[in-house]
């Protein structure tokens, strides 16, 4: 079982589309993001409970980091 999951998603961009016609290329590369969803930290992460210091190591590996937060209640 992986702890993360990766995944590409395409970003659209009409100015692309734009450029397409103008230059009219032999091929046409689309822009793409690489998303590596993570577990997050968990309460005792310091004392090696969770993913501990493998959290960091994958943390360090990205351009990026976005935080995604829940905003539903449970019912």
């Amino acid at each position: 079982m992986s702890m993360f999951s990766i995944r590409r998603v395409c970003v659209p961009d009409k100015r692309l589309d734009e450029l397409d016609e103008y230059y009219k290329p032999k091929s046409k590369k689309e822009a793409f993001l690489t998303v590596t969803d993570i577990a997050g930290l968990v309460k005792g992460a310091s004392k090696g409970a969770g993913l501990g210091n493998a959290f960091l190591s994958n943390i360090s590996s990205v351009d990026g980091i976005y935080h995604v937060i829940r905003n539903f209640s449970y019912f």
